[in-house]
């Protein structure tokens, strides 16, 4: 596993450590109990939202300090308590800031309390699990935002050649051109998910093969193939990147910073939303979209959810059919008068 990876489960785990230890004292059974089937990071997540959910208890029902909540008093929530916390934190205000949850976050915190309760009741803790009786949210399928073959493009060709960038965007954009395009390029041309890509190492890459290897969510390795396409600007930023590292050889990092680091997921972000507001100014573009936008691509090439689904790394294709079920109508459009009756 690449250092990065080690790195975000680290950090994760403190952070949860720090959460748990603002939590009642039998949620430290319950995340030992998780450990071996669910990542760090997914833990993490579990524990932010099941701090919302005590906090609620404790103003609103219980009326009792957080770490003074015990086993008896989780076996006397019911149902109609979960449906008025999922009705609170449609807005609700926690150490002076504001916080909204639509249907997506209503439904996460849900399933973080479900995992909890179900764990509890399964292990006699507690005697009821009322979790059973309450419904997700229902969530509304978004239309698939992404990028069309000109606004590819032009994307591609502002990293190059920008027209659009300020004096600042500018100045930056002639230091990392090279690598800005070697990232969207490789977003473009495999569907990497954003943090695959800034876990990626230099020795990843297999050339001879136009292949590399990533981490995929939950710490499984697979490998992925590219296109010459994506060899070419890779190759040419690696050549750039040698010159960048004069001083510092050991940074194992495929894309590093102007501060010669791992680049962040974050700057990741702002750097595809830099170049993006010029080649679709009306589509908010994130590296999710351009992930998207591969696999629109992929799927109207092959017509095979299959093949989209192992190359996106869905565990579940019918993760891949909602998402691209519009498409899948313009392929049977398409294929309408390929049977011939006579």
């Amino acid at each position: 596993m690449s250092n990065y990876f080690f790195e975000r489960n680290k950090k994760s785990n403190e952070k949860l450590r720090q959460i748990v230890n603002t939590l009642p004292d039998f949620t430290i059974d319950y995340f030992i109990g998780i450990e071996q089937n669910t990542s760090p990071l997914t833990r993490l997540n579990y524990a932010t939202d099941l701090a919302i959910f005590f906090y609620f208890l404790s103003g609103e029902i219980l009326h009792k300090p957080i770490k003074s909540i015990n086993l008896y008093d989780l076996n006397n929530i019911r149902s109609r308590d979960i449906e008025l916390f999922l009705s609170f934190v449609t807005n609700f205000s926690k150490d002076g800031i504001e916080y909204q949850n639509g249907e997506r976050g209503k439904a996460r915190k849900l399933s973080a309390i479900k995992s909890l309760f179900k764990y509890l009741y399964k292990n006699d803790y507690i005697s009821q699990d009322e979790t059973s009786k309450v419904k997700s949210p229902k969530i509304h399928s978004k239309p698939i935002i992404h990028l069309d073959a000109n606004e590819v493009s032009k994307l591609l060709n502002e990293s190059e050649n920008p027209t659009e960038l300020n004096n600042r965007e500018m100045a930056f954009n002639k230091i990392t051109c090279i690598r800005d395009t070697a990232l969207l390029s490789l977003f473009l041309g495999t569907g990497i998910r954003v943090s695959e890509c800034v876990g990626l190492n230099v020795k990843d890459i297999d050339f001879e093969n136009n292949a590399f290897k990533i981490t995929r969510k939950g710490g499984n390795q697979t490998i992925l193939y590219f296109s010459e396409e994506v060899s070419a600007p890779l190759k040419a930023w690696l050549e750039e990147r040698s010159f960048w590292l004069k001083d510092k050889e050991q940074e194992t990092a495929l894309f590093i910073s102007l501060q010669k680091k791992r680049i962040s997921v974050r700057a990741v972000e702002k750097l595809v939303k830099k170049y993006s507001l010029t080649a679709s100014p009306l589509k908010k573009i994130t590296p999710h979209k351009l992930r998207s936008t591969y696999g629109t691509s992929l799927y109207q090439e092959t017509g095979d959810i299959y093949i989209v689904a192992e190359v996106l790394g869905h565990k579940d294709v019918n993760t891949t059919k909602k998402h691209y079920a519009s498409i899948s109508e313009d392929i049977k459009r398409s294929v309408v008068n390929k049977v011939k009756l006579r």
